[in-house]
């Protein structure tokens, strides 16, 4: 459990290859460790807290979903990113609403996420946002505005 402990705490290392052997760790953990994981989504540190939830998704553990969703709409966008990709990769269900809402955040990078999300989920986005989203310059929220509407 210390042990375990430690290596979600390299989830802040500010290496990104000592952050990526911790996520491989954790990903590739043969143990019961959802609970612990899904306790580190209250973390303080908005690097455990968003890494942590992209882990349990790439574990497809379904079971964080309703954790996971508790944490959208934290103060940091790494964080918010993190969470709607992760409900994005998991094909949560019902969380529209939270799609709508973050396509608009205040941060690019969550945008792209919740378009991932959007996608992933088949959920559909009004005709009007698409319009709207249209007029940004991002090439990636192009792409996935042409991938949105196939």
């Amino acid at each position: 459990m210390k042990i375990l402990q430690q290596i979600i705490s390299r989830l802040n290392d500010d290496s990104i290859q000592v952050r990526g052997e911790a996520f491989n760790a954790l990903l590739l953990n043969q143990n019961k460790i959802s609970k612990i994981l899904i306790k580190n989504l209250n973390s303080t540190n908005k690097n455990i807290k968003g890494f942590t939830s992209l882990v349990l998704a790439n574990r497809n553990d379904k079971d964080s979903i309703p954790e996971i969703i508790k944490i959208v709409n934290d103060e940091h966008e790494r964080v918010r990113s993190c969470a709607i990709g992760a409900l994005g990769y998991l094909k949560a269900e019902n969380i529209s609403e939270i799609i709508l809402k973050l396509i608009s955040d205040s941060s690019l990078e969550v945008q792209i996420s919740a378009l991932n999300a959007a996608i992933q989920t088949k959920i559909s986005i009004p005709e009007q946002k698409i319009n709207e989203m249209s007029k940004n310059d991002d090439v990636q929220i192009k792409n996935l505005l042409l991938k949105l509407k196939k």
